[in-house]
């Protein structure tokens, strides 16, 4: 059963490195993500699951070690999912034993936050997932999910729109603020229904990659009862970012 869940926005501007002098304007949405971990820590999982948007070809599962890494956004840093066979501690190369395939940018700055708060409290995968899934695919991957251990906590990484101003990837779009304020609203009450019923073809118009994410959350959390509240929200760069943590 699902025992607690942090959802964390997953742009790369959130690792400092990547972000470079507009570090500073993500502190407190760092600060943010921390904290909703901690809940996840406190929860005493047996397993973590990351489950982020990714694109097609990175869509499916990642076992703990895989690594990721930010050089397609200027900056030469690898992270590892977890702490199974990948970089060590400190170092720069990549383990051979390590898997292959890549992680999807989301689950990187997943991976990021993890090693920043020094997880160890339970193993760790991760899951790339996108459109075009619908909201009836996602809620029963996420009841698949929490069915396979007795005590599973989601890390759920995604963005609300991206179109909050004039010079937001999307443009301006009357409707995104209302659209994030509704998803702000259900990530601070854990309203498993209101996810559940988000409409997919908006979400898709303005851009926002945590629409799949978050229903796979409203699968997972469906009959466990938890509490949420919201951590963060803002919409800097005209992007729409919220923490949130349920327990």
């Amino acid at each position: 059963m699902l025992v607690a869940a942090a959802v964390c926005p997953c742009p790369p501007l959130l690792v400092p490195e990547a972000a470079a002098g507009a570090a500073p304007e993500l502190d407190t949405a760092r600060v943010a993500c921390a904290d909703a971990l901690g809940v996840l820590a406190a929860a005493r999982p047996d397993r973590l699951v990351v489950v982020g948007p990714a694109e097609q070809s990175r869509q499916g599962p990642y076992q703990e070690g895989t690594r990721g890494s930010f050089r397609g956004f200027g900056v030469d840093l690898e992270v590892r999912l977890g702490s199974g066979p990948g970089v060590g501690p400190g170092e720069g190369r990549p383990d051979p034993a390590a898997p292959e395939r890549e992680l999807p940018a989301s689950l990187a700055v997943a991976a990021w936050l993890l090693q920043r708060t020094d997880w160890s409290h339970a193993p760790v995968e991760g899951l790339g997932v996108g459109e075009p899934l619908a909201a009836e695919r996602c809620i029963q991957i996420g009841k698949e999910i929490v069915a396979r251990a007795e005590r599973v906590a989601l890390l759920v990484m995604g963005d609300a729109s991206a179109c909050r101003s004039l010079k937001a990837p999307g443009y301006l779009d009357e409707r995104a603020a209302e659209f994030d304020a509704e998803v702000a609203r259900a990530l601070a009450a854990a309203d498993v229904a209101a996810l559940e019923a988000l409409d997919a073809a908006l979400a898709r118009e303005l851009m926002a990659s945590g629409r799949v994410p978050w229903q796979v959350l409203a699968g997972a959390a469906d009959g466990a009862g938890l509490r949420g509240a919201l951590l963060y929200e803002d919409a800097p760069y005209g992007v729409g970012y919220l923490v949130a943590a349920w327990s």
